[in-house]
């Protein structure tokens, strides 16, 4: 079994969210076809997504951001030992503590999905134009499409957020995006634009 397998095995069996195999070689794809090689990750987890991106390309270079404490010695680890601590930086701090210095073709946030819009305000002035912010989860399982079918009322909070968040990227005239609503679990991608243009 490959270190991968080990991984997507490891988050089953321990109930760690990674991304859909379908969502993550439509990101791998995506990534490789606009050759986005300066990478911002916002939530590590155990180090699966950051890893996928590094090896679509040799020149591809990830900062991940993880504050879990046992899940960024996790994530460590595993990038260690698939010898690629030369291109993959994980970092064990809060995403809103981070002090961004540098501008990325591509920014992956997939953390708390109740986070997206703070995320988003905080890292978007940081995407180069031409670069491309992506989130994974806007369908959250179907939930979004259909919230009568959960009764619980973190998840309701959490599903507005979401479909707030959406609405607000869609609407904004400024921004240019795409939705994918059928791909993995559903994946929104916001692109770059000139800096000194719009709300940025």
């Amino acid at each position: 079994m490959s270190k991968i397998q080990d991984m997507m095995q490891y988050a089953v069996e321990h109930k760690v969210p990674i991304m859909q195999q379908e969502g993550m070689n439509f990101l791998v794809d995506f990534i490789t076809e606009n050759r986005y090689h300066h990478i911002l990750e916002i939530g590590s987890a155990i180090g699966y997504s950051a890893i996928q991106m590094a090896l679509a390309d040799d020149e591809n270079h990830v900062i991940t951001l993880e504050r879990n404490t046992e899940l960024f010695q996790l994530a460590q680890k595993n990038i260690q030992e698939m010898k690629l601590d030369h291109r993959i930086c994980v970092l064990n701090v809060d995403a809103y503590e981070y002090q961004i210095d540098q501008q990325f073709d591509f920014i992956f946030i997939d953390a708390a999905k109740s986070q997206y819009h703070g995320f988003f305000e905080k890292y978007y002035p940081y995407l180069k134009a031409g670069g491309a912010c992506f989130f994974d989860n806007m369908e959250f399982h179907g939930l979004v499409r259909s919230p009568n079918a959960t009764q619980n009322r973190n998840t309701k909070q959490l599903i507005r957020k979401i479909k707030e968040f959406r609405e607000f990227i869609e609407e904004n005239e400024e921004l240019k995006s795409e939705y994918y609503e059928d791909v993995g679990d559903g994946i929104l991608i916001v692109y770059g634009k000139e800096k000194g243009h719009g709300i940025y």
